[in-house]
Order: structure tokens, then C-alpha cells, then sequence
């Protein structure tokens, strides 16, 4: 009885310290959403489609995974999602100034 008892400790030792809890991405997220908005107002949509899409993309998976508590996967997408945003409205603003459209 004591050598079941002792075994169940350890093993309820070894799955509590094994488990390895991840911050929340929460800066990430933030980040992401904002250039997300960001690229939104000046119709990245319209003027740079493809890195607007491959941002749009990266943060709807990422927040599924930072849904799922998969927060180092979230964290890595989300990255992936601020800075194709970042670039679709840089690229949507250039394209606008080339054409003479007021920003």
C-alpha cells in the first residue's frame, strides 16, 4: 500500500514540474491588432492585397492558438502578422503618394 502511494506522489511530482507555463503573448497581440488597424486605414486591402492578406492570415491563426493556450506558436505568428502588416501599409502609403492620393 505505501509503494502505490509513493509512486503516486512521484508521478504526480514529475507532471506538475514538468509542465512548463508560457506568458501569455499579450504585448504580441497588441502589437499585431494595432498595425493590423494600422494597414487597414490606408486600404492596404485595396493597395498592397498580398501582404494584407498574409497578415490577416497569421493573426486569425494566432489568436485560434493563443485560444488554445499555445502561446509560443500564438507569439510567433502573431510577429508574423505585425510585420506583414507593417509592410502592407507601407507598401499601400507609397503607392498612394506615387499616385498623388492624399493620405
Amino acid at each position: 500500500m505505501q509503494g502505490r502511494w509513493f509512486v503516486t506522489v512521484i508521478a504526480l511530482f514529475v507532471l506538475t514540474t514538468s509542465c512548463v507555463t508560457t506568458e501569455p503573448p499579450i504585448e504580441d497581440y497588441t502589437l499585431a491588432d494595432a498595425a493590423l488597424k494600422a494597414a487597414k486605414s490606408v486600404q492596404a486591402v485595396r493597395y498592397s492585397a498580398g501582404y494584407w492578406h498574409q497578415a490577416e492570415e497569421a493573426f486569425r491563426q494566432a489568436r485560434i492558438l493563443y485560444r488554445e493556450r499555445e502561446y509560443e506558436q500564438a507569439k510567433d505568428l502573431f510577429i508574423k502578422a505585425r510585420l506583414a502588416a507593417e509592410k502592407a501599409e507601407n507598401s499601400a502609403r507609397l503607392l498612394r503618394l506615387k499616385n498623388g492620393d492624399v493620405l
